[in-house]
């Protein structure tokens, strides 16, 4: 993790004013944090030291089993917190996030805002009703993933996962995700590649046709809301 210059912060609240989630100033704690891609933001079983907001990249949470299998459990795009319940929860029950791409984040000190942020009845409003828009989407997901074709799962899924237009993932943990056996995942693949969606070389599958793959993707439903959208939405009430 680096941190950058806090000079740069008000340009980037300018493009996602996550002030505005808060009724007392949190401008002078916000810092900005650079991941690498590969990066652990949290590691399971500990409580992360900053509520993150994303500004770019992406990142997949993921839990270890008794067995030591690793299983991924879903991914975090821009405009979505980390940490948050862990914040809530107050215990060491932590799942992993790791991050699939480069990204930066508004990092915010749990320590000395802890205290502020659960006295803070406005940030507590919009981060309830993100949390119970998030749980409704990923329940109705679910759903539609027992009953929508593979495919159509699958071109959501690499859009989702891709970094720099490239897919490659563990086709092990895609499987467990996607609820599909190994070899159908590859037939798949191998289909699309046959019709020219996706091409494989060494850094994995490139995405060629990122439209029609996000035409096949919309029949399923994606987490495309943020805190602030839903922020604004509520004040034009």
């Amino acid at each position: 993790m680096k941190k950058l210059s806090q000079k740069n912060i008000n340009d980037y609240l300018q493009l996602q004013p996550i002030d505005r989630l808060f009724s007392f100033d949190i401008i002078p704690y916000i810092e900005l944090h650079d991941f690498e891609r590969d990066e652990y933001i949290i590691k399971e079983g500990r409580s992360p030291d900053y509520l993150y907001y994303v500004i770019s990249g992406k990142a997949k949470i993921y839990y270890t089993q008794e067995n030591g299998k690793v299983t991924l459990l879903n991914f975090i795009t821009t405009g979505s917190f980390i940490g948050e319940i862990e914040l809530l929860q107050q215990e060491h029950h932590s799942k992993g996030i790791q991050t699939s791409s480069k990204m930066r984040c508004f990092a915010i000190p749990v320590e000395q805002t802890k205290e502020l942020l659960f006295a803070d009845a406005r940030f507590l409003r919009h981060l309830s009703t993100f949390l119970s828009y998030k749980a409704t989407t990923l329940a109705t997901k679910y759903s539609q993933g027992l009953t929508f074709p593979f495919e159509h799962r699958l071109a959501e899924f690499l859009l989702l996962s891709s970094d720099a237009g490239y897919y490659r993932e563990r086709h092990t943990e895609v499987c467990e995700y996607l609820g599909v056996s190994y070899r159908h995942l590859l037939h798949v693949l191998a289909q699309f590649v046959t019709k020219g969606l996706i091409a494989k070389n060494q850094r994995g599958y490139q995405i060629l046709q990122p439209a029609l793959l996000r035409d096949m993707a919309t029949t399923t439903h994606q987490l495309d809301v943020t805190p602030l959208q839903l922020a604004q939405s509520q004040n034009k009430r």
